[in-house]
């Protein structure tokens, strides 16, 4: 089973992606406050901001709807009185595919998204559930930078109104993992997280011509469309959009940094490839990724794709060129270095010419 394993690099130069609410103990009673993780021990205790999976796995979804062209579909969302939900089917939807889902016998009478009558919803008598072979980390910042900004509105008679938010500069780090196998896989298997297909469900696969692997419960979709969703992903990651406060912080979310590479098993051997230089930048632990060469070379499939935005610590991007050549050869296929679209450009096409990775 392969897996594509990577880890990336957000810059910020000055934002607040992802808030939590109102600040507590803020000296305005309308100060929106970022979301952060105290690090360390006092007196040396630091607040990392971040940016949370789901709120990327939000953003990654939404630039899918709007640049997979024809080889993404996007499940309709119905409503009921108290829950939501995507209409479970992978089979029709790649995005209920990637990102997973879960679902529960409804009531169709409380529904009351107007598009359950347009698009028709997939009958669901017991509940399915998918876990999503598309997993991300948490977007940790590299360096403690938080402040906080006053500002008033005064566009009106009578005294102005103060307000004040959160923001910081950092570099944002975070892992990802795409499960190559389970994309366009789908079982019957009756526990929770793998009872992909009801019996409705089943029952369409067969109408569909789906492959059914009899010894796994499951059913799969065509080799060229695993592919063509799989792809999608990799293509829409280096060209995500997303994040709050973008009219006053216009940033841009586009990874800076990306190591990625098809890797055998689950693990996710990039963790510690980078860290933060003194100007809480990503810099690549050349010694760790000798490491990972060293120790982990069997299990890595493809070349080692390092992208990297010229521009982005200069001086940390040509440290890394310079010793390439060595590193080149500690991988079994090689290191490939480029513009992060560039090389996801190279990783999304060569999943093609492997069908070994895909179980």
């Amino acid at each position: 089973m392969a897996f594509v394993s990577g880890v990336q690099i957000i810059d910020v130069p000055a934002g607040a992606l992802n808030n939590s609410g109102m600040a507590k103990g803020s000296d305005n009673e309308n100060t929106v406050a970022v979301k952060y993780l105290e690090a360390g021990i006092r007196p040396y205790k630091r607040r990392l901001p971040y940016v949370s999976a789901q709120a990327y796995r939000n953003w990654l979804r939404n630039t899918l709807a709007a640049t997979g062209n024809g080889d993404w579909t996007v499940a309709p969302i119905f409503r009921e009185k108290k829950v939501a939900y995507t209409d479970a089917n992978p089979i029709t939807y790649a995005d209920d595919d990637v990102f997973g889902y879960m679902r529960a016998p409804g009531k169709k009478v409380e529904a009351s998204d107007s598009r359950a009558e347009m698009v028709g919803d997939t009958p669901t008598k017991e509940t399915v559930t998918r876990v999503s072979p598309f997993r991300v980390g948490t977007l940790v910042g590299l360096a403690d930078s938080i402040a906080n900004d006053f500002g008033i509105m005064s566009r009106h008679n009578g005294d102005p109104v103060p307000y004040e938010h959160q923001f910081y500069r950092t570099s944002l780090k975070g892992m990802f993992s795409l499960d190559l196998g389970s994309i366009g896989k789908f079982t019957y298997v009756r526990r929770t997280g793998y009872l992909n297909l009801d019996e409705e469900r089943v029952k369409r696969a067969q109408e569909e011509g789906l492959e059914h692997i009899e010894s796994e419960q499951a059913y799969r979709l065509p080799y060229d469309l695993r592919v063509k969703r799989a792809a999608s992903v990799l293509r829409a990651m280096p060209v995500i959009t997303g994040g709050a406060k973008q009219t006053l912080h216009y940033t841009d979310v586009s990874p800076v940094v990306i190591i990625a590479a098809i890797t055998q098993g689950g693990n996710n051997p990039f963790q510690y490839a980078i860290d933060a230089d003194i100007n809480g930048q990503a810099k690549v632990d050349i010694e760790a990724l000798e490491e990972i060469g060293s120790v982990w070379g069997d299990t890595i499939l493809s070349p080692v794709y390092i992208g990297w935005v010229r521009g982005y610590a200069r001086d940390n991007q040509k440290a890394l060129e310079e010793v390439m050549s060595k590193l080149s050869e500690v991988f079994p296929f090689g290191i490939e270095l480029g513009h992060p679209r560039n090389i996801m450009e190279v990783l999304a096409n060569s999943l093609k010419d492997h069908p070994e990775w895909w179980g």
